[in-house]
């Protein structure tokens, strides 16, 4: 396996992934959230203005009739912005304002739409792309319509900011989130392959070996700080082991060695059947110390076996 694939199977790089995607989803529902309620609220400050603009449209119609809305209508228009204005006849003849070439059926229904047109500073049709606009079509009275809007370039303009904005802003968080990401975890692999080293090395038969503490007293180091305690435990252990077979390997050597000789001297001495018997009695005799000096040995090996269970139990739980 490469290191690649190696520091990719961890588990820290997997809870980095998991956090990451949780994140990236977090940031990109707020980012969108944002860009929306952004384009809610210029449209709601849209139509606000159109409608005080209608309103006091309105009353000018009221005051002067036609010809005063007419002059105000052009009045308006000429001002340099992103406003829309629009007086027409009942037969959808242009009285004033600077709209022209709108989607055929556009005055027919009053209210809110939604709409392409093209400017009449702009020059004839083909000569310049179509615009959209939110507009407000109200119909006064004597048939005459009036059209007030809004340009909505803006809106999308600053809509498409948000969103590349917010695109950017996540790609960046995911960049710099992996790499973070790769970094603790070539930090933590790091260790536990350490780790790994030594109990290979513990594995190989030398008990001398102990894992690595950071110092940090982070949960590794705490782990670590345990198994050492219990291997520096299993080594006393196996020094004690070790003791205990070279006492019974020398406390067994001179009465075995002394049971083989009776029974030699038997063999080559012994004429008459009291003597075999003697010979044997001897040998039993002496079988039976053997015996209670290997039983000893294995009570006291018992006792530490219990004492280094209990030892480590109370390093585990301490």
């Amino acid at each position: 396996m490469t290191a690649l694939g190696k520091l990719f199977r961890t588990t820290t790089f997997k809870l980095t992934l998991v956090y990451l995607t949780v994140f990236a989803l977090f940031a990109a529902f707020l980012l969108g959230y944002f860009a929306l309620n952004t384009r809610r609220l210029i449209t709601e400050q849209i139509t606000d203005t159109v409608n005080a603009e209608i309103a006091g449209l309105s009353e000018q119609y009221r005051l002067g009739g036609i010809r005063r809305l007419v002059v105000v209508v052009d009045a308006r228009a000429r001002r340099p912005g992103s406003s829309l204005y629009l007086v027409t006849t009942f037969a959808g003849e242009s009285l004033a304002g600077n709209v022209t070439a709108l989607p055929p059926g556009t005055l027919d229904n009053t209210g809110w739409i939604e709409t392409g047109y093209r400017r009449l500073d702009e020059g004839e049709a083909g000569e310049h792309p179509e615009h959209h606009a939110l507009a407000r079509v109200f119909q006064l009275p004597g048939g005459f319509r009036l059209l007030v809007g809004r340009d909505l370039d803006e809106r999308e303009r600053l809509y498409n900011i948000v969103l590349s904005a917010g695109r950017w802003s996540i790609a960046i968080v995911i960049v710099l989130g992996l790499a973070g990401g790769l970094f603790v975890t070539r930090r933590v692999l790091r260790r536990v392959d350490a780790m790994t080293e030594t109990t290979r090395t513990i594995m190989h038969g030398d008990l001398g070996g102990r894992l690595p503490v950071a110092g940090t007293g982070d949960e590794l180091d705490r782990l670590a700080e345990n198994l050492n305690l219990m291997l520096e435990r299993i080594e006393a252990l196996m020094r004690g082991l070790k003791e205990v077979s070279d006492n019974i390997a020398h406390d067994l050597k001179t009465p075995l060695t002394r049971l083989r000789n009776r029974a030699e001297q038997a063999l080559r001495s012994a004429k008459t059947e009291t003597e075999y018997r003697a010979a044997l009695d001897s040998t039993i005799e002496e079988s039976d110390g053997l015996i209670r000096t290997f039983n000893a040995f294995v009570d006291d090996r018992a006792s530490g076996i219990r004492s280094g269970a209990g030892e480590y139990e109370r390093i585990r739980c301490g």
